[in-house]
């Protein structure tokens, strides 16, 4: 005899956003590592992402506690990982991520960049290579937290221009300062530390650090499908290939290690939660949040169509497949937000959702203003809706 599965409606799966990545009020987060732990990885493409998706998740925790996590404390750390894309992660996170994902993205930088140093034809090989990533560790071990063009100023090395993709219609020279600096950081002997600037600013200087415990891939890579399955299920297969950049092979292997229980979703199409993880959770209070370009609850899934109305994507989406900054209500997004240059927040809703709605959207607008102060946010990818709004 089959047995039945449990059906898991589009008000589960908002509930549980809710309050699984710490969105609604009563379930907080009290730091940004919890925040990021939440949604497994905060996306930190754009610096201010991690500041604001942490905000969403904290009770307004201010700028100079999480700068204090991530640079005196080290409690979240940034490095490139999923789908060669820079996120931030809590330390304990860490090494399951960088065994799990970045240690194989790692190794492609290498081979890529050793292929434009032969390409290049001026003698720059792997020895080069050695030789010029123990110099800039070198000087930072000597001169402490720098940019890359302080490295750069410092280190000879770093000041040869290469030739890329030469005799091609995309020929281009760079500086080897930046691709030497990205590999180091790639391998984990370098991190990111205070910036240059204010917190928006993305221009970080860069100290020497150890790399984190190697971890059997296959155990890492199940770690993070376990943790991604809590914090997004139920979701599909295709969802967390697409979230990691992992293989197809090593996605059903990773799930395998996991063993999670199908569920079935509106419609019946079916679906994937950890083990045990079938039941519907309770329904949180009425909330709001205003949440920046890029973060996790928007772009957890391949399919977002539970939270996202198909017809306001291309308002809120770049060409490239970017989400900008969003209005969610109750596990839905209804609209999208921008900051003008006066510092105001304005919103736009897609529909009236009622009175009760539309009044803790503008005091979100309003606390997210205050809260802000001087700053201003101009997305790294800019949206229709985002671009309008600013204006």
């Amino acid at each position: 005899m089959t047995k039945s599965r449990p059906t898991l409606t589009t008000a589960d799966r908002r509930n549980r956003l809710a309050l699984r990545h710490r969105l609604a009020p009563s379930v907080h987060a009290r730091t940004a590592a919890e925040a990021a732990d939440a949604v497994v990885a905060l996306h930190a493409t754009d610096a201010a992402t991690v500041y604001l998706s942490a905000r969403a998740r904290t009770a307004g925790l201010d700028v100079a506690s999480m700068e204090a996590e991530f640079y005196d404390e080290h409690a979240v750390v940034r490095f490139l990982s999923m789908r060669r894309t820079l996120f931030a992660v809590s330390r304990e996170m860490a090494p399951y991520v960088d065994s799990g994902a970045a240690r194989a993205i790692a190794a492609k930088e290498r081979t890529t960049l050793l292929k434009h140093l032969e390409e290049d034809g001026h003698g720059l090989d792997a020895a080069w290579l050695a030789e010029a990533e123990a110099a800039t560790l070198a000087a930072l071990d000597e001169h402490g937290p720098s940019t890359g063009t302080e490295l750069a100023a410092a280190v000879p090395q770093l000041r040869h221009k290469i030739t890329v993709f030469p005799g091609q219609k995309w020929e281009t020279v760079q500086g080897v300062a930046t691709r030497v600096i990205r590999q180091l950081a790639a391998d984990g002997r370098i991190r990111r530390d205070r910036p240059r600037g204010s917190w928006t600013s993305s221009q970080f200087r860069w100290i020497h650090t150890e790399p984190w415990p190697q971890l059997p891939p296959p155990e890492a890579r199940a770690e993070l499908a376990r943790r991604w399955l809590r914090a997004y299920g139920p979701a599909t297969e295709a969802d967390l290939k697409w979230w990691t950049g992992w293989t197809l092979t090593e996605t059903r292997r990773a799930l395998a290690a996991v063993g999670p229980d199908e569920v079935l979703l509106d419609g019946g199409r079916a679906a994937l939660v950890s083990s045990g993880d079938t039941e519907p959770v309770p329904e949180p209070e009425p909330w709001v949040a205003l949440l920046p370009g890029l973060d996790p609850s928007a772009m957890g899934w391949a399919d977002r169509g539970f939270h996202l109305d198909a017809e306001h994507r291309p308002a809120l989406f770049d060409r490239a497949g970017n989400v900008g900054p969003t209005v969610w209500w109750n596990g839905e997004i209804v609209g999208g937000w921008a900051q003008r240059a006066d510092g105001e927040v304005v919103v736009r809703l897609f529909a009236d959702h009622g009175t009760e709605a539309a009044r803790l959207v503008e005091d979100e607008a309003a606390r997210l203003s205050a809260w802000l102060g001087e700053a201003r946010i101009t997305p790294r990818f800019r949206t229709p809706l985002e671009r309008e709004l600013s204006a």
